[in-house]
């Protein structure tokens, strides 16, 4: 037992190197990223390259918070980014809750026409929405940005009723005959029970709309409304993309939220993908 429990522990050594030399080169343009935002703007174009700036530049990220404005554009992405999480994960949950648990006619059919939209490219959909939001007065505003997230979203629709069909049927019927209305028994035992695949969905879709810039560009015009996407493409615009110190340290301002989230979440994010499908 011993040579193999020994072959073993050389066999998972050698494959946590490999995934740490993985890692590192994953993370080289994020560390030049952070490395050129403390750079003097000498330091930007040397031949050599230099990891390590001789003189840390801190006056970077302070130019960088006057010139993007990046106070309201962190309001208004994190504004953004927990509504539409709130409405998504409500919205798909009841979805799916309908979808895995309630008994009624055509429910399959339904179910199977609610992925097919996940075919349909968002080029498809952009203008007749555009066309819709302009019509009702909402163009410049941020409710294009978030009404379509109170209405379910096919993809975790799917991924919540793969989890609830997971949970014993037995539940629900002993809930049903203590008389407890449905909406209770999604509310008090199907949501608590469902809390892994819900922080998928809502990890999800933070990183969704913390990330787009395609539909803040379209429906917002007054920069006291951008997003920090938007806010940084206006940026480069307006300066030609030559101040790479600022831009450099505005978007590592924009990624750091990122990475703390992920990283105090990667065990429920983890446990959520891993379990979303096992049916007993």
């Amino acid at each position: 037992m011993k040579p193999n429990f020994s072959i073993l522990s050389v066999n998972k050594l050698i494959i946590h190197i490999i995934l740490l030399f993985i890692s590192f080169i994953f993370m080289i343009p994020l560390l030049w990223m952070i490395s050129t935002s403390l750079k003097a703007p000498h330091e930007l174009f040397l031949k050599d390259v230099l990891w390590f700036p001789k003189v840390v530049f801190w006056e970077n990220y302070v130019r960088a918070f006057e010139q993007v404005n990046l106070l309201f554009a962190f309001k208004n992405t994190l504004f953004l980014c927990v509504l539409n999480v709130v409405g998504t994960v409500i919205s798909s949950s009841m979805a799916a809750y309908a979808f895995s648990v309630l008994r009624w006619r055509l429910r399959d059919v339904f179910f199977y026409l609610t992925l097919a939209t996940m075919m349909l490219p968002e080029m498809v959909t952009l203008v007749p929405q555009f066309v819709l939001f302009q019509k009702l007065g909402w163009y410049g505003s941020f409710l294009p940005l978030l009404a379509p997230y109170f209405c379910g979203h096919a993809f975790y629709i799917f991924l919540l009723r793969q989890f609830f069909l997971t949970i014993p049927r037995d539940l629900h019927e002993a809930a049903s005959i203590d008389g407890c209305p449905e909406f209770s028994i999604y509310r008090k035992i199907y949501l608590p029970l469902s809390i892994p695949a819900l922080a998928v969905v809502a990890l999800f879709q933070f990183l969704l709309t913390w990330n787009d810039l395609l539909k803040p560009s379209i429906y917002l015009i007054d920069k006291n409304q951008y997003t920090l996407s938007l806010a940084l493409q206006q940026f480069k615009a307006q300066h030609g993309g030559t101040e790479w110190s600022l831009l450099m340290a505005a978007a590592t301002v924009t990624v750091l939220p990122i990475i703390i989230i992920f990283f105090f979440t990667q065990k429920t994010f983890v446990q959520g993908i891993t379990m979303t499908g096992m049916k007993e």
